[in-house]
């Protein structure tokens, strides 16, 4: 595979190399992997990017063959100026256990990611760690995908999958998960326009709409709207954030909706984005 020149993203970036690695390959997407020269290899949509840090600067490359845009990529990175907004307007001045994950993570963004796709990846994520998604991820696309460059390939579309068999999922190693993607593909051919919809929609009726799926619970559908709608106000509940929650904000006893609601109220409008940032220093405390 030929690249294009390293180009430089512009002024320098609030990334390090942990937040950009933590942002990339910390839970919200499942298609970014360190290279042999410690720069990042990913894939969304149909694009393939390289990134790294150099000299303060993010910079980038793509596939000669399968050149992407840097509107695009700024796009998928959430460089638009709204995120230092975020950040400012969460409740950092107040809650001191979410001012010390900021600080241990400057930079760490929410990625703005193929609705569709990051509805894949976690659909698969139940009881899986984030190596087995993403090798689930990546058997899929290699399966059932189009091919981008050579020995790259996209994610299916769902209209893809529409036609493939669930024994054909389970000879990805999606064990139980494969009888939800299967039946999310045929609840999604007999319904056009439905992701499409409850993206547009409101963080509640969206909610409520990806709920519909097979195999959607509430951490399912936040995950996919907060990675993959921009519905900054979803704050999903897993096993790390239900431990933070309970330990440090007197929550124990409480069911996961009760806990994900608390994180709404408590953290506002952008509690993805707190989410994301006590969900990075919980993994790092515990490595």
């Amino acid at each position: 595979m030929t690249f294009t020149p390293w180009r430089s993203l512009g002024k320098k970036t609030s990334f390090t190399e942990h937040s950009l690695a933590e942002t990339l390959d910390g839970g919200q997407s499942f298609r970014w992997n360190q290279t042999d020269t410690g720069s990042l290899l990913g894939v969304w949509a149909r694009n393939c990017v390289e990134l790294r840090l150099h000299s303060g600067r993010l910079e980038w490359r793509s596939p000669t063959q399968a050149p992407v845009s840097k509107e695009e990529l700024e796009r998928y990175l959430g460089l638009d100026g709204l995120h230092d907004q975020a950040c400012d307007a969460l409740p950092w001045r107040s809650d001191p256990l979410l001012a010390t994950a900021m600080q241990r993570f400057p930079g760490l963004r929410l990625l703005r990611q193929p609705f569709g796709e990051t509805l894949f990846g976690f659909l698969l994520s139940a009881v899986k760690s984030i190596p087995q998604i993403k090798e689930g991820c990546e058997r899929a696309a290699a399966s059932f995908g189009e091919e981008i460059v050579p020995g790259v390939w996209a994610m299916p579309d769902w209209e893809d999958l529409v036609d493939i068999s669930e024994e054909e999922l389970r000879a990805c190693k999606f064990g139980y998960r494969a009888k939800y993607v299967w039946g999310t593909a045929r609840f999604l051919s007999e319904r056009p326009g439905y992701l499409a919809q409850a993206e547009a929609a409101s963080y509640e009726d969206a909610r409520a709409m990806l709920m519909q799926l097979p195999g959607v619970g509430g951490k399912v559908a936040d995950c996919a709207l907060l990675f993959g709608a921009g519905k900054w106000e979803a704050f999903p509940v897993d096993t790390w954030i239900a431990k933070v929650m309970n330990a440090s904000y007197g929550l124990a006893g409480m069911s996961l909706d009760q806990v994900a609601h608390f994180g709404r109220v408590h953290f506002g409008s952008h509690a993805g984005l707190a989410q994301q940032f006590l969900f990075s220093a919980a993994r790092r405390d515990a490595d």
